[in-house]
């Protein structure tokens, strides 16, 4: 048996074993450790056959799984590769085309709504073609510059011989998998922040002196934005989980940002006040709970295991945790609600609900398209209490 024959033999027992219950990185950590005469080039190897499998959701499901693994393969690459030389050579050659040269030479046609079966519940604005198309490719690694810090950064990253491309004011892609830790050392130059969640970042505007509350804080990447553009803000964090809480705490001690409060907090909760140092705010980012639809380029397993029942059950909290955190809204402030989820139900019928259900008046509403930037989707609105 050769090497690659192993590798897919590897990868089928992975793709027999994982049920979806975990993300998949953990999962594959145990399967390795379980495998210790594998090396760092084989685990490498099977790691990225079974992200391929799942990047292409519920299509061609009925092939057998060896040969989807070189399918797969054969259509997230576009550099030559060995292993698709050696057990499919009437493909290798097409490696570096366009998809739809591809799809001939493999005698298929794509199927948008195979691959991600949940077609009838996108947001209106995102055309499903290409976001279905947009699972076969990886989103980069995106960093934002802090203040001032940007040409430092970028001087860094030349001197590494790493491949870049700025974006805006402060987004900065870099490859997938880049060890930021290596190249970058100063970590409070920057921030690992996906390119659509700094754009999310652009409609807080706060002013000096106001009290805002990131409601969902999670690991404060959001917080930290918020506190760049504004230092001389009162702020607020919280979140359910306390683990999370300690991890945002280191990283806003990295980030130098020591002026805050922070609280574990239930926000569907009934005594929601009585938890809160501070009861109101001109601002308030709601991050919601969401299905996490948006960034499943980056965890495709998500893409094949998602129950859609599962969008119904996040619209309703999302709309419970709404009802009660904008109650804590000051006259003329503003509530900034984020998902990043593409789905209808979380996004533009949650920002209806935000109106209708909870006296605010809608400012903006829009999907941060991603799909097509090599990065996260999400959804954005910015609502006032008049």
């Amino acid at each position: 048996m050769t090497r690659w024959e192993n590798y897919l033999r590897s990868a089928a027992a992975v793709l027999e074993e994982y049920d979806g219950s975990v993300p998949l990185h953990h999962f594959l950590k145990q399967f390795f450790k379980s495998r210790p005469q594998m090396g760092s080039r084989d685990r490498k190897t099977v790691q990225q056959l079974v992200y391929r499998y799942y990047r292409l959701g519920r299509w061609q499901t009925d092939m057998p799984v060896e040969d989807r693994l070189l399918l797969a393969t054969f259509l997230c690459e576009t550099s030559p590769d060995a292993m698709l030389a050696s057990l499919r050579p009437e493909l290798a050659p097409h490696i570096s085309a366009p998809l739809e040269e591809k799809l001939s030479a493999a005698g298929l046609s794509w199927d948008p709504g195979a691959v991600f079966p949940f077609q009838s519940h996108l947001s209106p604005s995102i055309n499903a073609e290409a976001f279905s198309r947009s699972f076969l490719q990886q989103p980069r690694l995106f960093i934002r510059a802090r203040p001032g810090r940007k040409k430092a950064l970028l001087k860094q990253l030349e001197q590494a011989g790493v491949t870049f491309a700025t974006i805006g004011a402060d987004a900065i892609a870099l490859p997938n998998g880049t060890k930021t830790e290596a190249i970058l050392p100063e970590k409070d130059w920057f921030e690992i922040q996906d390119l659509s969640s700094q754009e999310t970042g652009q409609r807080f505007r706060p002013k000096s002196k106001e009290y805002w509350w990131d409601c969902c804080a999670a690991s404060g990447g959001k917080s930290i934005l918020l506190h760049d553009q504004q230092p001389d803000i009162r702020l607020l964090v919280s979140d359910v989980r306390p683990s999370i809480l300690d991890n945002l705490r280191k990283r806003f001690a990295e980030a130098g940002i020591r002026d805050y409060a922070s609280r574990v907090v239930d926000l569907t909760g009934p005594q929601l006040g009585g938890q809160l140092p501070h009861t109101s705010f001109n601002g308030i980012i709601l991050d919601a709970p969401c299905t996490g639809s948006g960034t499943w380029g980056r965890t495709p397993e998500n893409l094949y295991f998602f129950d859609k029942a599962r969008i119904a059950e996040y619209a309703a909290l999302q709309k419970k945790i709404a009802k009660n955190v904008s109650k804590f809204l000051a006259p003329g402030g503003t509530l900034i609600y984020i998902t990043c989820s593409v789905f209808r139900e979380e996004n533009e019928d949650a920002a209806a609900f935000l109106e209708k259900g909870c006296g605010l008046r809608i400012q903006e509403s829009t999907v941060v398209e991603g799909y097509e930037r090599f990065a996260d989707s999400m959804f954005v609105t910015v609502a006032k209490r008049d």
